[in-house]
């Protein structure tokens, strides 16, 4: 299981950043592979120069970064250019409409065709409807999340699902 966080752009700044998220792997377990940090394009305008290195120290760890909500910011080409990012997450604002709206939709299409020509993998966020699950196939979509496919839960139920799955997948291998 992948484990996605948002960081928020004062917890970029914050000196020591890149050990607390290293600390924290250390502590859980989890292999930095499997952390992905998502960061909204608004939350490293302030200070450009200074994320770039912050996100490159935590790639170095191993983490991967999402620019979270992309399309609602600034959406410059130029941020894509400078930062490393390993996946574009395009914002629900687009996907509600994704299936009703020739705008929406080509919006969405240019995000994808744009990231695939960076290598970059693109995720539609806040998928709730089959009809938006299929345009954003035909779009060339592969990835997506939203209540269409889980709502939030408490932990334990969340611990619950997980160890069932587990049991689930051993048993068919």
């Amino acid at each position: 299981i992948n484990v996605a966080v948002h960081v928020a752009a004062a917890q970029l700044e914050e000196s020591g950043c890149v050990e607390r998220v290293r600390d924290v792997l250390v502590k859980t377990g989890l292999p930095p592979s499997r952390l992905e940090l998502e960061i909204t394009e608004s939350g490293i305008i302030a200070d450009m120069g200074a994320t770039v290195q912050v996100i490159r120290r935590l790639k170095l760890l191993g983490v991967k970064i999402a620019m979270d909500d992309y399309g609602t910011g600034y959406s410059s080409l130029s941020t894509l250019q400078s930062f490393p990012f390993d996946k574009i997450k395009i914002d629900r604002e687009f996907v509600s409409a994704v299936d009703q709206s020739r705008q929406s939709a080509a919006i969405v299409q240019a995000t994808i065709i744009m990231a695939e020509s960076l290598d970059i993998p693109v995720l539609a966020e806040g998928v709730e409807t089959e009809a938006q699950l299929n345009a954003l196939r035909a779009l060339g979509c592969n990835q997506v999340q939203g209540f269409l496919f889980g709502k939030p839960m408490p932990m334990a139920k969340l611990k619950a699902l997980l160890e069932n799955d587990e049991a689930t997948m051993a048993v068919a291998a």
